[in-house]
């Protein structure tokens, strides 16, 4: 394997670490695993007790052993995903310590590296959730690949989303999602080129990971199938199990409900998920994105005689189509609200609205 190969590899590797780690800090929240906790009368917010985490993750066979869940605990730490509250511990002890996922903090390392997986996940997400034909059974070569897009017509359609302003930085943008392993030649012959050539997603962002998979040497690959997204929704077969169920698109999935809100506003955010301070009284989170006031206001400030602010009242009557890029037409109102709820406080939304004629 040559360095380039390399490289990629473990970029690719990168991007698997980091989608298990989320979509296991999503279950936490759900299960209630995650919370404020108090200790000494100082209360650290969004965390969850070591041992507690070992006990939950035997429970739900996501370990074989307590040895085996601190390994994959671990591999979480060294990747600056989960840290202790304070910074005291520099690895993770089947302990009864406070440790946190930075996403909760506000304290996740935005490199280079991890914006470009984030923007393929984006990119990902919205073309799935589109009603684009760009993905289709096509043939290179004489051989026929599933799910394919042309090159050119991914450039298109990356103009048309406002994604991009021209071809050329389309094309660059393509380049490094091939690069870092979020896409691929369908023979793995080509670079990325402005052209006919054929691709795919090389990685499939909604597939259900187990954490077992952290401790494999090499991360799953192109075959990975893309029939099996991982759908935020809920198996309630019993009142203790919680979990998120893989939905097959060859089964009919129906709406659910497009929540309606009353009250909400959106600015731009380059984190996963936000909250809105308005849907819960718990303690602030803080966020990666700076904060959208322009400068820091107290309540009496805003409330007292002859300050410079006006009261209005917003009335939005819209449905929510997606939560910083994640859709959640086809999911309730109570794992919106989780998503708003876990994430940072500056939030991201696209909502419908029906047209005035």
């Amino acid at each position: 394997m040559d360095s380039v190969q390399k490289k990629a590899a473990e970029l690719e590797h990168m991007a698997e670490v980091l989608i298990t780690g989320e979509q296991l800090r999503l279950r936490l929240h759900e299960e209630k695993v995650i919370k404020d906790r108090r200790h000494h009368l100082k209360t650290y917010p969004n965390c969850f007790v070591a041992k507690e985490l070992i006990d939950w993750l035997i429970d739900r066979k996501e370990a074989t052993d307590r040895e085996t869940a601190v390994k994959l605990v671990q591999k979480l730490f060294e990747s600056s995903i989960v840290h202790h509250v304070c910074d005291e511990h520099k690895e993770f002890k089947d302990v009864k310590l406070f440790y946190r996922f930075r996403k909760d903090d506000g304290t996740f390392p935005m490199d280079n590296e991890v914006k470009v997986f984030m923007r393929g996940q984006r990119l990902y997400e919205k073309l799935m959730n589109s009603e684009s034909t760009l993905l289709q059974p096509r043939e290179e070569e004489g051989i026929k690949y599933e799910r394919t897009f042309m090159a050119s017509d991914l450039i298109d359609w990356l103009i048309q989303e406002g994604e991009v302003t021209t071809r050329s930085e389309a094309e660059q943008l393509s380049q490094r999602l091939l690069e870092h392993g979020i896409m691929q030649h369908v023979s793995k012959k080509h670079h990325f080129m402005d052209s006919n050539l054929l691709y795919q997603f090389k990685m499939n962002f909604r597939r259900r990971r187990r954490l077992m998979e952290l401790l494999n040497e090499r991360s799953p690959t192109a075959s990975e199938s893309q029939d099996s997204p991982f759908c935020l929704r809920k198996q309630n077969h019993d009142s203790k199990t919680t979990s998120f169920l893989s939905v097959s698109p060859t089964k009919e999935i129906k709406i659910v409900s497009a929540v309606r809100r009353s009250s909400m506003s959106s600015s731009n955010s380059s984190g996963y998920f936000s909250s809105s301070p308005t849907l819960s009284s718990s303690p602030p989170v803080l966020c990666n994105p700076k904060s959208v006031l322009k400068k820091t206001v107290t309540p009496d400030e805003l409330l007292s005689p002859g300050a410079p602010y006006v009261r209005r009242t917003l009335t939005v009557c819209q449905f929510v189509l997606s939560v910083n890029g994640l859709n959640v037409l086809h999911v309730d109102y109570r794992t919106v609200s989780n998503l708003i709820l876990t994430g940072p406080r500056t939030i991201v939304m696209e909502v419908m609205e029906e047209l005035d004629f």
